[in-house]
């Protein structure tokens, strides 16, 4: 991941309502959730909520899939994964420093931790 990708990820998210409409997908694990349920979820009224998906969508963080006339939304895991390696990547230079992410250094073991399906939905 190049550094101006990164950033652009990380400007999205800078956003308090985008920063948590990304969390509610990210707990809704690979099989997303619908657009209503999460303006409902996050109490984000239906054209702000459009707005902040739209930016996610297109920054790469998220994908929308049309069903019949909802969008369900769901987390590009792969995105996610590329900018948690980026942002970690060679960390207090390979030596375990944070506690909270050593389980976590690598992408191979935040893939491990993926449960089986969640793996096979990660990969475009």
């Amino acid at each position: 991941m190049e550094t101006l990708n990164a950033a652009e990820l990380l400007a999205a998210l800078g956003h308090e309502s985008r920063l948590a409409i990304f969390r509610r997908l990210v707990e809704a694990g690979p099989d997303g959730i619908n657009a209503s349920a999460i303006g409902e979820h996050l109490e984000i009224q239906p054209a702000t909520l459009s707005f902040h998906l739209s930016h996610l969508t297109r920054v790469g963080l998220i994908r929308g899939e049309r069903e019949s006339r909802f969008i369900h939304y769901s987390v590009n895991f792969e995105a996610m994964d590329e900018l948690l390696a980026f942002l970690t990547h060679n960390c207090c230079q390979g030596k375990a420093c944070l506690p909270k992410t050593t389980g976590m250094n690598t992408t191979a073991k935040r893939r491990s931790r993926l449960p089986p399906s969640s793996s096979a939905k990660a990969k475009p």
